[in-house]
């Protein structure tokens, strides 16, 4: 058995046996991650502690490995997903995210919210890391939820799908904007032929999700938790019900409910456009940064929605919020062991470079390439980059234009959020989406969904442009 397969054969084993565990025994989500990413790295010929090589290089051992990406994602999403949930709990108790749901509906009108969330997470995205705007949105769509009868599920990931495609295709986010740089495309071009691409991947997630929010109707309830039931179209509440509930209740007013969450957004913002000017400047740099933009929306939200609150109760509100986030970290930061072990033990090298011999139409390889990474690593970042260097030694071979061997690219890592994904656990943890299937048939089946129409397009589109 050649060193390739025998990877292929780990990370698939890994899988498997990570599915049975999770849908057949009593094993923990968290505990069968870890089981996965033992497997996948034993099976893969990784040393099970740190060694050196006969060249005096040092080897990264399994367990180092699986700390180590454990680590990582946490470093990255720990504090974000702490800060967030203690200023949902008071934008939540305080009225202030019912307050934005009303004042929301009533802007783009009733039956529209996943439109309104898909649209909103679309832009939010381009300036705001994907998972960081979960986390602050959160708060919204629980309360749009709530007040409109419709399911958190479908809302949720309308938004979330928005969040994916600008996060995967739309400059100045790390991915597409390194793909940009790597195939010698102008960065103002990839960021119209990124968003154009979008636009029908989009329109097709949002179809889906009023489809799913139907057959997994979930709604929020007083005690944090959700209620899961048969969908019923009586459960839908008209605008002339919203008006008759919204009137019955002292809600905070509109601009200080918001200011939470669009004072965080303004500061990423101001941070991202800096940096694309190479404007350095150490205070807005500081500021900017998403787990400090947080800490200054948590306080406006304690300061602004609860000044007047005891603080006994205020910090009773927070320390309740932050209880549900525990087992969320766990199992993300699990994802992100399993996903450091397939990149550490060469998997993901192998992946690609087995892909690059398939017979394929030009411009579907690096969007294979792309999907096997995401598969194989988890995040759809260094999916990308990962494709657009290899892709990058077939620039002279192919006859496909720059710009649509990067936007394959990027398509190609939206194809498959699933179980060494940090955003899928984040999203799953947020909105009490637990079953398996469930999880499957949201998160995982949206992104090929839209990675399917993404096919499409570049398909049709390479016919005419070279």
């Amino acid at each position: 058995m050649s060193e390739s397969t025998q990877m292929m054969l780990g990370l698939l084993l890994g899988i498997v046996v990570m599915i049975i565990l999770v849908s057949k025994t009593k094993v923990h989500t968290f505990i069968a991650l870890l089981v996965a990413a033992c497997i996948a790295g034993i099976i893969g010929g990784m040393p099970l502690i740190d060694t050196t090589a006969a060249d005096g290089t040092a080897v990264t051992g399994l367990v180092t490995a699986i700390e180590e990406g454990f680590g990582d994602i946490l470093s990255s999403t720990g504090i974000v997903i702490g800060l967030g949930v203690m200023m949902g709990g008071i934008l939540e108790k305080s009225g202030a995210a019912e307050r934005m749901a009303y004042s929301f509906i009533k802007a783009v009108g009733k039956r529209k919210e996943e439109w309104a969330l898909a649209i909103t997470g679309w832009f939010i995205s381009i300036p705001v890391f994907a998972d960081s705007a979960v986390v602050i949105f959160a708060p919204l769509c629980k309360a749009m939820s709530k007040v409109t009868g419709k399911s958190i599920v479908g809302l949720a990931l309308a938004m979330a799908s928005g969040l994916q495609l600008t996060h995967c295709l739309v400059p100045p986010t790390p991915g597409p904007t390194t793909a940009a740089s790597m195939l010698g495309v102008d960065v103002g071009q990839m960021i119209i032929g990124g968003a154009l691409v979008s636009i029908p991947m989009l329109i097709a997630a949002v179809f889906y999700c009023q489809y799913i929010g139907k057959k997994i109707y979930q709604i929020p309830t007083e005690d944090g938790g959700y209620e899961r039931k048969e969908f019923k179209s009586e459960y839908i509440k008209s605008m002339e019900e919203l008006d008759r509930l919204m009137g019955e209740k002292e809600l905070p007013g509109l601009w200080v409910s918001i200011a939470p969450i669009i004072v965080p957004l303004i500061l990423i913002l101001m941070n991202t456009v800096l940096g694309l000017l190479g404007i350095s400047i150490p205070a807005i740099s500081f500021i900017g940064e998403p787990i400090i933009a947080l800490a200054v929306g948590t306080l406006i939200s304690i300061y602004g929605l609860m000044a007047k609150a005891d603080t006994k109760k205020v910090l009773n509100i927070m320390d309740d919020a932050i209880k549900s986030t525990g087992i969320i970290m766990l199992i993300t930061g699990a994802g992100g062991s399993l996903g450091n072990v397939i990149k550490v033990s060469g998997i993901g090298d192998a992946l690609g470079e087995m892909v690059m011999k398939f017979p394929l139409p030009a411009i579907l390889i690096p969007f294979l390439i792309a999907a096997l990474m995401r598969i194989a690593l988890g995040s759809a970042t260094v999916a990308i980059t990962t494709a657009a260097t290899l892709s990058a030694s077939l620039m002279g071979a192919i006859s496909v234009s720059p710009l649509l061997m990067a936007i394959s690219c990027c398509v190609g890592a939206i194809s498959f959020s699933y179980f060494n994904d940090s955003g899928f656990w984040v999203w799953n943890g947020m909105f009490g989406v637990s079953e398996l299937k469930d999880q499957l048939r949201c998160k995982t089946a949206v992104s090929l969904i839209m990675a399917g129409i993404g096919i499409i397009e570049l398909l049709l589109v390479s016919m005419v442009m070279h």
